[in-house]
């Protein structure tokens, strides 16, 4: 089964956190490392990621177990001639895909819909069932118990047996014996009777406490399932939603976008089950250069049974492999199909034109036999500009000619896994930081915080909490301006134990913030990887939107606050909602 190392955090120079979590699947021979800027997106992929090894693992296991079923149960040699024939075709089948890589590719659309990138999937996990509810059970009624002194139990005698016995010593009392048998027969019926009646309550009543019971469970139970179907939900809706804001976005020349939706692209893209399909994107804005660093399969990984005999002196299945030379010829084939595909997809899928040229640098992981150490070797690296690349008819190239007319860097056999520099390594910077600048000094008593510049509202807020964040090593970075509700500050605690990465936001309101602002800043929080979220605002939240902050890493600033934090580190000002909507309408009418 797959298994992971615990996620590692670092920092770059600017103080981005950085996550990656190593996965690996011995019994398919995979490895990969996953990295990103979210921690919460890095887990998501990795698990998924395992989740799909450990489902072709299952595949391959069960074809493997039916297959060993068959020459098993195959009795005539002609039965076993016909499964080795078989599986000579499976193997033959495997081997000729190798050679169909970029002729695949070619033959479909790399042009992606939106609605084809959207989860649509629904909540599997079923709803809890409620158990049959036991009516509390009434107080059973009991018979009225026999009386020796009741009269059907008294002896009456008349005059004549009165007579008779004054005259015969104990014949009352033998008159009597058969009324004190039957109330002594009664009473004992009665005792049984009332022990059933009491044992059937008490059944009863222990029946009502365990469905007392089992439905307090079952409430639990639902109310744990809502929560998580809920959680589902607003996933799913996070998820659509940042597929809607990156297509428009890198429709509208987003950098950050534009690398969020050629990584859509490449996760989209079929490989067969050994390839790694890892990859890391930059994009830069300046020369509309998108660089891939993209994980290659080790030798080791890809398919080299050619021949399978059924030797029958022997009643066995031999396999026949690839020579040497052969496996390391396809290998080659194989690596620079793999170049040239995923650039052709690139381009192909690039309907904003956002790209003037595509770096691939291909990296395999594997064993130095000199050291025995896991190593991650760049083996090949080729930029190629957007116009030659169009110009090549890629149903008729040699892949290796191709690679080398488009002056790709790489050694002359590839399986060598001999390391090469590549032509442009990614920038782990995030470009999305710019220089900051002071504003809490220029303000006094008569600066009415909802009425400032946006842009200055969010240096304010960098500013006051760089001050309040004032832990050695910690860092408070502005992003561009936008005014689209994303991250305004980022806070970067190098701490190991309480440290982290925490999102602010800042909204100059004269309204009332509305809970989709909270669900905002939650997903923000959750695609960052950031262990908390800070909204600041001038106005003031909602019901929903303190409600929808419980329990969730969420902290909510209103105006009140914020003129308290700002008074905490010295400086003043006051916030006025009313003058301040007078003030930005009259902004608005001057400026149209």
């Amino acid at each position: 089964m797959g298994e992971r190392s615990a996620i590692q955090v670092t920092y770059t120079a600017t103080g981005l956190s950085r996550y990656a979590i190593e996965i690996r699947h011995r019994q398919l021979n995979k490895y990969q490392v996953v990295r990103g800027d979210s921690q919460y997106i890095v887990e998501q992929k990795a698990r998924a990621t395992l989740a799909q090894w450990d489902e072709i693992w299952e595949r391959k296991k069960g074809a493997d177990e039916k297959r060993s079923d068959r020459q098993h149960r195959a009795r005539s040699i002609e039965e076993k001639k016909a499964l080795a024939m078989e599986r000579t075709q499976e193997a033959q089948k495997a081997l000729s895909l190798l050679g169909q890589l970029l002729p695949f590719a070619l033959n479909v659309s790399n042009k992606i819909t939106i609605e084809s990138l959207k989860d649509k999937s629904d909540f599997l996990t079923p709803q809890p069932s409620p158990p049959s509810v036991t009516q509390s059970p009434s107080q059973p009624a009991i018979p009225n118990e026999p009386k020796e002194s009741d009269r059907r139990y008294q002896l009456h005698l008349n005059p004549i047996e009165e007579l008779i016995g004054n005259v015969l010593p104990g014949y009352e009392t033998a008159r009597r014996r058969p009324l004190l048998d039957l109330f002594k027969n009664n009473h004992q019926q009665w005792s049984l009777s009332k022990a059933k009646i009491m044992s059937l309550y008490e059944s009863q009543v222990q029946a009502f406490n365990k469905s007392k019971l089992e439905y307090d469970d079952y409430e639990k139970a639902l109310a744990d399932w809502n929560k998580k179907r809920d959680d589902f939900i607003l996933a799913r809706s996070a998820h659509n939603r940042a597929i809607d804001d990156t297509i428009k976005a890198y429709l509208s020349a987003d950098s950050t976008a534009i690398t969020e939706y050629f990584e859509l692209i490449l996760a989209s893209s079929k490989h067969p089950d050994y390839f790694p399909q890892s990859y890391e994107i930059e994009y830069n804005p300046e020369s509309k250069v998108l660089i891939v660093d993209y994980q290659l399969p080790p030798t080791e990984a890809l398919p080299n049974v050619k021949e399978v005999k059924y030797v029958q002196a022997r009643n066995e299945f031999a396999e026949s492999y690839l020579s040497q030379t052969q496996t390391n010829e396809i290998y080659d084939n194989a690596l620079y199909q793999i170049t040239l595909r995923t650039v052709h997809e690139i381009f192909e899928a690039d309907n904003a034109n956002s790209l003037s040229a595509v770096v691939f640098n291909g990296y395999v992981h594997s064993i130095d036999k000199a050291t025995g150490q896991e190593v991650d070797a760049c083996v090949l690296s080729l930029m190629a500009s957007r116009a030659e690349f169009e110009n090549l008819n890629l149903e008729k190239v040699d892949p290796k000619a191709c690679f080398k007319t488009l002056k790709g860097i790489g050694s002359s056999k590839l399986h060598s896994l001999a390391p090469v520099a590549p032509v442009l390594r990614i920038e782990r910077a995030d470009k999305r930081f710019i220089q900051s600048y002071a504003v809490a000094d220029s303000l006094h008593e008569g600066n009415n915080l909802a009425a400032m510049d946006w842009e200055d509202f969010e240096h304010l807020v960098r500013e006051l909490f760089e001050k309040e964040f004032t832990q050695p090593g910690s860092e408070v970075k502005v992003t561009r301006a936008s005014r689209d509700g994303g991250i305004d500050a980022v806070v970067f605690d190098p701490d190991p134990l309480r440290g982290g990465k925490i999102v602010i936001q800042a909204k100059r309101y004269t309204n009332t913030v509305d809970v989709s602002a909270v669900r905002d800043l939650f997903g923000t929080v959750m695609n960052e990887g950031a262990n908390k979220g800070i909204l600041v605002t001038t106005s003031d939240y909602g019901p929903d939107a303190y409600e929808f902050a419980k329990g969730k890493p969420l902290v909510l600033l209103n105006g009140g606050n914020l003129l308290h934090l700002l008074d905490k580190h010295g400086h003043k000002a006051h916030i006025d909602l009313k003058e301040a909507k007078k003030i930005l309408a009259e902004n608005d009418n001057m400026s149209t």
